[in-house]
């Protein structure tokens, strides 16, 4: 199999015509108020999609693209929670499940503080939103300044990071944990079946999947996983979806998640210099967060970080793309640097149908290429550790990655996710952070990332 090294450049289309089509598919997908990330397949506001949106919109024009992070933190909740789903209440209800009368957040959620409008779902999604932030803002520094646009987030972000570090620190150990498998963003991972297995699952009669009315099946998660979400979901919105007493079946320490809490950590920092606010404390959590990073999650035989389940409190065994993100972390030690590198290019994460990085191991026995996030290459996470790789000065690799995610973005029309086999696009089309971190590429290559 051909390594990410010396794979042959696929073809791309021209960077007007590229520009063009994701300006296109932002445009369409725009709701006045949010950018949904597909008309179909997901017709509402998700958290983190908004804010790789955002990174994308800063391009085309940055009052949009501060309004898009806006729009998602106005449902904020009152404990700081930023819900991974804010519902548009002129869709009917069964356009998305789990629909707004599944979570009940203005009543399930009173009590830890979700707002009576808008309906939001309880649960939450990667903190991506403080780096969003920091780059809208450098977008356009007097059009920021002009709304006040850092003022009005910065308290908003700090009390979202608050929330992820002490309500979520379930272990006690200094990281946030994820309590359902839709909150790393990385939903039906095989990182998470043994965590499942011990979930008993709802009863598929009890719910109706939309799903499937736009997806094929043998891309989404299957009956038994979702019924096993709803029972998470459930549990969760009995406990009024109070993490200091909800019984947590499902906990893990997923290493993406935490470094993009570290990264957004530092453009904390970045915001709170910018505003003459104390900006140490943030570097200071980020150094700490980095250590127990190393500490927890790092898997010497493995090459890279791995998921704690705080059930077992042991390290699962299973190499997915979460594993390889953290390399956005600035300050890591340089061999866990140099075997994330190693790891990167090696047969588990080198496709033959692409340059985009599959989202699970390709010797993996539970590798599938089409099924979501058991296979399947994704260009979020591909931008990701294409930051990463600029951050520790990994150019050439970089450079390499950024030409494959604009091939297979131009020529899959802004697919969801590709097949790393067969490098078909799969999922839905006309997708918006691929159409946004598509614009990002083409539109500030030359940016380096902050350390």
């Amino acid at each position: 199999m051909k390594t990410l090294l010396n794979r042959p450049a696929p073809t791309a289309p021209s960077p007007l015509t590229l520009r063009r089509g994701a300006a296109r598919v932002l445009l369409d997908n725009w709701t006045g108020t949010s950018t949904v990330p597909s008309r179909t397949l997901y017709p509402h506001q998700w958290s983190w999609d908004s804010a790789f949106v955002a990174i994308g919109l800063r391009h085309l024009s940055a009052r949009r693209a501060q309004r898009e992070l806006e729009a998602l933190l106005s449902a904020q909740w009152a404990d700081g929670r930023i819900p991974h789903i804010v519902f548009n209440p002129e869709l009917p209800l069964g356009a998305y499940f789990p629909s707004p009368d599944f979570w009940r957040s203005s009543r399930a959620g009173r009590a830890a503080g979700a707002p009576a409008t808008p309906e939001t779902s309880g649960i939450v999604q990667p903190p991506v939103h403080a780096l969003a932030a920091w780059l809208v803002h450098r977008a356009d520094p007097e059009l920021s300044e002009r709304r006040g646009f850092l003022a009005r987030v910065h308290p908003r972000l700090v009390a979202w990071h608050d929330y992820l570090l002490s309500r979520r620190d379930l272990a006690g150990e200094g990281l946030a944990a994820v309590v359902h498998p839709w909150e790393p963003g990385m939903d039906n991972s095989p990182c998470w079946d043994r965590a499942l297995a011990r979930v008993e699952p709802a009863d598929t009669g009890a719910f109706h999947r939309a799903d499937l009315d736009h997806g094929h099946p043998a891309d989404r998660p299957t009956d038994l996983d979702y019924g096993r979400y709803v029972r998470l979901a459930t549990d969760y919105r009995t406990a009024g979806y109070d993490d200091r007493t909800a019984q947590h079946h499902f906990a893990m320490e997923d290493p993406a998640f935490n470094a993009l809490l570290i990264v957004s950590e530092l453009a904390l920092a970045d915001l709170a210099r910018h505003l003459n606010l104390p900006d140490q404390p943030h570097r200071d959590r980020a150094a700490a967060l980095t250590q127990r990073l190393v500490t927890r999650l790092w898997d010497e035989r493995a090459g890279q970080f791995l998921v704690r389940d705080l059930t077992t409190d042991s390290l699962v065994a299973e190499r997915s793309v979460s594993g390889l993100v953290p390399l956005i972390v600035p300050h890591l030690p340089q061999d866990i640097v140099d075997q994330l590198h190693t790891t990167l290019a090696g047969e588990h994460f080198t496709a033959p149908g692409t340059r985009l990085v599959p989202s699970y191991d390709l010797t993996g026995h539970a590798f599938a290429a089409t099924r979501y996030w058991r296979g399947p290459a994704w260009f979020n996470t591909a931008w990701l550790i294409h930051r990463g790789l600029r951050t520790h000065g990994l150019h050439a690799q970089a450079q390499r990655l950024r030409t494959g995610i604009l091939a297979d973005a131009g020529r899959s029309d802004f697919a969801e996710y590709i097949d790393p086999i067969t490098g078909a696009g799969r999922g839905a089309r006309q997708f918006s952070w691929t159409a946004a971190l598509t614009l990002d590429l083409l539109c500030a290559p030359d940016e380096e990332p902050d350390s």
